[in-house]
């Protein structure tokens, strides 16, 4: 079983969220809101996905990475890892 399947109810409800906050922004944007309100909004979602990103790339490392189940599983979670770390900071 994936670690994001025994994860997934608390990885749902931070996705839920963020969410949330990305609908405040757009209320915000639709009320015409000062832009230092919504500059703030936003940066409150960039630390909200932040800090999903960085518990799944933990998880991963952790289970693909340091324990795998299998020797390709190791190799395998390296290089998925490597294409989102290059992903993510384009």
């Amino acid at each position: 079983m994936s670690h994001t399947i025994k994860e997934k109810s608390r990885l749902l409800a931070r996705v839920r969220r963020i969410k949330g906050q990305v609908e405040a922004v757009e209320r915000a944007l639709e009320a015409e809101l000062g832009c230092a309100d919504v500059l703030q909004l936003v940066a409150s979602v960039r630390g909200a996905v932040g800090g999903l990103t960085a518990e799944l790339i933990e998880d991963h490392i952790a289970h693909h990475v340091l324990e795998p189940t299998d020797a390709g599983d190791r190799a395998r979670g390296g290089a998925e890892l490597v294409d989102v770390i290059r992903t993510y900071l384009k």
